[in-house]
């Protein structure tokens, strides 16, 4: 089925509709947010940025995902969800507006940055209470077509946030009262999520009542002896340890890109911080093309030529291109460039999260994808630190830009020589 023809099955429920409408409205602001630190760490006119500075900025947006993550699940099986989705808007928007007033003031940025945190934290409980609340608004035969559509479309949206956040900053400016407005603005927002939320009723979402679920200091313990637990089931299982391989040497490689895009655009391409913003907003727009892109080729292609051979495609590809068109160091390659590493990244991740919904056990799954999260936003947060240490100021380093290369080729070999050869078939949705 096409992703349009998915959407139009499961948008005939009333319960996912609203559950829906819940997730979109939240992904835009959450993109509205994160243009607005990324901004304001970033691309802020008044201070210069290093790559110190960078991975700082990165660690706010992704490591609440990569701790929190394993633990959300004690409290989703114990609060009530359909509250949770009320409830956490609330307390982000709250949060916002302390921030916004935070910036108002020309408070110190570390209080910033916990305030920040802080919001963070709260959205992956609200993110986790989404994808756990799917199962009781879609019928059983329906939820691989639910979990395909949902996370594409919230991606899509928080694309479209990060574009009306920049729209935003050239009308309200780009000193700390823009961004306190855009922070405002992203929390209205995301409060109007919890109207949504609030249409269903309280007990539609679960979870149902069980007498024998541990306690939550017992549960705490048991995550991370399950995680261990998840690790050594992962090690035994080399399709899905590859894959997961494949999808971190993606993510530790893209942060490298990532650290010297932004340096490239606020010290190389550009003689001003809001010049540098359109250049690095411009090779945001390309990779979200890319992203679309891979939903609709990756399963035509691993149908095709199957699983293996389209990851060590995608990895050496995206290697060659960025070095072929990064190295005379222009601002058209990057853009180009972003468009590729969106498909190659996008393909690389659908397929690694149905080799391991293929090759784990069931009763590991939960614990492989909290070890997938951790992989996937730690590498990023770590290639980013990396990073501080080996670009010079203006982000310009064929050094860098070689190992980037190198890492990408390197990482499809290594793939595709540890992984078993299977023959093509069918990609089911990605659930995650």
């Amino acid at each position: 089925m096409s992703f349009v023809s998915d959407l139009r099955v499961v948008l005939e429920g009333r319960g996912f509709r609203r559950l829906f409408a819940t997730r979109l409205v939240s992904q835009f602001s959450d993109g509205i947010f994160q243009f607005a630190v990324a901004g304001f760490a970033f691309f802020n006119p008044d201070k210069s940025t290093n790559a110190a500075e960078i991975a700082a900025g990165l660690a706010v947006l992704l490591l609440p995902y990569s701790i929190l993550g394993p633990f959300v699940g004690v409290f989703i099986d114990r609060w009530s969800r359909r509250q949770i989705l009320v409830i956490a808007p609330l307390v982000r928007g709250a949060l916002l507006l302390v921030t916004a007033a935070l910036l108002a003031a020309n408070a110190p940025d570390v209080l910033f940055y916990t305030v920040a945190l802080a919001v963070l934290g709260v959205n992956r409980f609200f993110l986790a209470a989404l994808g756990a609340s799917l199962p009781h608004v879609v019928p059983a035969e329906r939820l691989l077509v639910a979990n395909a559509v949902t996370p594409t479309s919230g991606t899509v949206l928080t694309f479209c946030g990060v574009g009306v956040g920049y729209l935003l900053r050239m009308v309200f400016g780009p000193d700390h009262w823009g961004t306190a407005v855009l922070m405002v603005f992203s929390g209205v927002v995301f409060g109007l999520s919890a109207l949504i939320a609030r249409t269903m009723p309280r007990d539609l979402l679960g979870p149902a009542y069980d007498p024998d679920l541990p306690q939550v200091r017992q549960a705490v313990r048991h995550v991370l002896s399950g995680l261990a637990d998840g690790v050594r089931h992962i090690v035994h299982h080399r399709a899905a340890a590859a894959a997961m391989g494949a999808m971190a040497t993606h993510r530790f490689v893209y942060g490298m890109c990532t650290a010297m895009l932004v340096l490239l655009s606020r010290y190389y391409f550009a003689e001003s911080a809001e010049k540098a913003l359109a250049a690095a907003t411009l090779v945001v727009a390309t990779s979200g093309v890319g992203y679309a892109l891979a939903i609709l080729v990756t399963p035509w292609a691993t149908e095709r030529f199957g699983i293996e051979k389209w990851v060590t495609a995608m990895l050496v590809t995206a290697g060659v291109l960025t070095f072929a068109l990064c190295v005379s160091f222009q601002q058209w390659g990057f853009a180009a460039c972003g468009f590729v590493l969106g498909i190659a990244g996008q393909s690389i991740k659908i397929c690694a999260d149905t080799s391991v919904q293929r090759d784990v056990d069931d009763a590991y799954l939960g614990r492989a994808f909290s070890i997938y999260d951790m992989l996937f936003n730690g590498t990023y947060v770590l290639a980013a630190a990396l990073s501080a240490a080996l670009l010079p100021k203006d982000g310009k380093s064929l050094m860098v830009l070689g190992l980037i290369a190198a890492g990408y080729v390197g990482g499809g070999v290594l793939y595709r020589a540890v992984t078993p050869n299977r023959a093509p078939e069918p990609l089911p949705s990605s659930p995650s």
